[in-house]
């Protein structure tokens, strides 16, 4: 679902949790004392004392794993919202001690526990499923018991959960047997979305793909949406779930799907009779009902479709939607890592175009189309402009000739649509994010051509608008290191790592010794004195920067009495008002009184975006790595 601006007010509302008192708002530099807590009370006013605590007082309760009093404290910090990954598992490993269990059966445990069905039980449990879901197979075997559990319990996501876990510990025939008898069968479906393991995926599909002919329209529709997170026997999966685009109560789920199925895979007849349905479809569509996502999926898939068709056919059936449709392009935002989904797309020179830009990231974005050559020049034109004098009113926008079509600066959760005519003239136009700072990873190319039929039969990848020259490598995970992680540290060479220090952004927000020029981040000096010496965990802190946020450098989130939404780093607070540095190159930092606060929490994320590394070859991390340690404090 796309949602509107003028709904990302209530959104907030429901989805930040809400402080006991109005002075209980993180603070942002400000030492917090250990409040007192006392644990020997009943377990209803302990739970009630801990609730009372922001999540920054939560952490600072005293706590010990010698005794099961301490408990509750572990417990609060493992299911509470906005707990950094690090503060979760710590806990978790705390519970596991004192109680002398594991994992598995504790994570069980506390799901079951989690009372509710609103917004926020729902992310706890999401978050809480993917701990679990991530244990050795060994330990969710021993718990099938308490996964069993899980799925008797009347709540959906639950029982997905705890049909994940089965299927995760290779304890199928159990979870099929247990969702046949209990007609949960959907909710098995489900939880293929959730399991990590690839190749436990894979082997669902025979059985997964065999209920698309279920008479149960429930159970047709859960097992066309779990084909597409099964990468397996993919030109059968295409074949079996594009014969159900005519049913319409299943259309929306068969069109997702079959979006996700690679080229490679698709059959060519069969791509031929999807674009005769939907464009025909398209045609008999309601214009009230074009701007729906369900009919936009339908588009974006007989779009490509159209590419790969005869030249002939293809000019006839896009000729056909031109008189129907507009072309419509969505760009989504990346959570956490702050770039755009699609790095290019093409128009046709001259046609009307519709470009929608979906935020699904903590951080303000906007989505501005400038002319080739250009991009730098708008981004610096941007900060200059800063959040008052844009181009329209539009934030970091800038009164610059160069400035083609502008979004306005959104919020998480927003959306909005730019319609125009594209540029009469081909060339590769740049769009970027002109918020301070994103412009050095936050880009693409809109690639105007005179025939789009033609280039999307051979498309030609347009040049990186800021003259990089790399390509996507990996998505790193700390995993990817934990083998020889001494021996590749060996014989590195400082030139190399410094001028990756500088390549990735790093030194735009961090000081190194005599390197570097921010002072957004922490300073790196003490780094590995702070992790005692390891390796491993400082590397995890560049490849997973949200996985342990330092509480002075955690993302606020702050809701005023008009609805404004402002995130950034709180620099200092006192009793009459907050001062919050929402981006890098401010030269004030925003004044906010305390009257006009209605919630103001602290998030999860980090303000670095995790990805940065994924540019970035696994020797070339290890000398960044390697640099850093050789540069710390003697």
């Amino acid at each position: 679902m796309i949602l509107q601006p003028k709904t990302w007010c209530l959104i907030v509302l429901f989805c930040l949790p809400i402080p006991s008192v109005h002075a209980q708002h993180d603070h942002g530099d400000s030492e917090v004392k250990a409040p007192r807590i006392f644990l020997d009370k009943s377990a209803r006013i302990v739970e009630y004392q801990l609730k009372r605590l922001s999540n920054q007082q939560l952490l600072a309760v005293e706590t010990a794993t010698d005794d099961k009093k301490y408990l509750p404290v572990f417990n609060a910090i493992m299911t509470r919202e906005g707990m950094s990954r690090a503060y979760r598992e710590s806990a978790l490993e705390s519970i596991v001690e004192i109680n002398g269990s594991n994992a598995v059966t504790e994570l069980a445990s506390a799901l079951s526990a989690i009372k509710g069905s609103d917004e926020s039980a729902s992310r706890t449990i999401q978050t809480l499923a993917k701990m679990l879901l991530g244990q050795p197979q060994s330990d969710l075997a021993s718990a099938s018991e308490q996964l069993v559990g899980m799925t008797e319990g009347g709540r959906s996501l639950l029982a997905s959960v705890g049909y994940g876990g089965l299927l995760s510990a290779e304890q199928s025939a159990t979870a099929w047997k247990l969702a046949t008898e209990s007609k949960q069968t959907p909710l098995l479906l489900t939880a293929i979305s959730l399991i990590p393991d690839v190749k436990i995926r894979e082997s669902l599909h025979s059985q997964t793909i065999s209920l698309t002919s279920s008479a149960e329209i429930e159970v047709q529709r859960a097992a066309i949406e779990a084909l597409a997170f099964i990468p397996s026997n993919q030109a059968e999966t295409y074949l079996k779930v594009a014969s159900l685009i005519k049913t319409p109560a299943l259309r929306e789920a068969v069109v997702e799907t079959l979006l996700s199925v690679p080229v490679t895979s698709r059959d060519t007849g069969t791509g031929v009779e999807l674009i005769q349905f939907l464009v025909k479809f398209a045609e008999e569509t309601k214009p009230e009902k074009r701007t729906e996502d369900s009919f936009l999926d339908a588009m974006q898939l007989v779009d490509q479709l159209l590419a790969k068709a005869p030249s002939t056919m293809a000019k006839a059936y896009r000729t056909r939607l031109s008189e129907t449709v507009v072309r419509v392009v969505r760009v989504h935002t990346v959570e956490e890592e702050m770039r755009y989904d699609i790095p290019y797309f093409a128009v046709e020179a001259g046609r009307p175009v519709q470009v929608v830009l979906i935020n699904e990231d903590l951080m303000p974005h906007n989505l501005v189309i400038c002319q080739p050559g250009s991009l730098k020049e708008v981004a610096d034109g941007g900060l200059a402009a800063g959040p008052n004098n844009g181009l329209d009113g539009k934030q970091y926008v800038p009164k610059n000739e160069n400035v083609l079509f502008a979004t306005n600066m959104i919020g998480s959760l927003e959306s909005e649509r730019l319609t125009f005519d594209a540029p009469k003239e081909p060339g590769e136009y740049p769009y970027v994010c002109t918020f301070p700072r994103h412009w050095m990873r936050m880009y693409g190319v809109m690639v105007v051509v005179e025939d789009l039929d033609a280039w999307l039969k051979s498309p030609q990848e347009p040049k990186d608008p800021i003259g990089s020259n790399r390509s996507f490598v990996q998505s790193w995970t700390v995993n990817d290191f934990s083998e020889g992680l001494e021996r590749g540290l060996a014989g590195r060479s400082d030139a190399i790592g410094e001028r990756i220090f500088t390549e990735a952004t790093c030194a735009q927000c961090h000081k190194l010794g005599g390197f570097g020029i921010g002072n957004v981040g922490p300073a790196l000096d003490e780094t590995f004195a702070k992790f005692k010496g390891d390796n491993l965990a400082v590397l995890q802190e560049i490849v997973d920067p949200s996985h342990r946020i330092d509480e002075k450098y955690a993302v606020r989130k702050i809701l005023d009495y008009n609805a404004r939404v402002y995130t950034g780093l709180v620099i200092s607070e006192d009793k009459d008002k907050v001062l919050l540095l929402e981006n890098p190159e401010a030269k004030e930092p925003t004044e906010i009184l305390q009257d006009d606060i209605e919630q103001m929490v602290k998030t999860s994320n980090s303000m670095m975006p995790k990805g940065l590394m994924d540019r970035f070859s696994k020797d070339e991390i290890l000398e960044l790595l390697s640099f850093i340690k050789n540069q710390q404090t003697k």
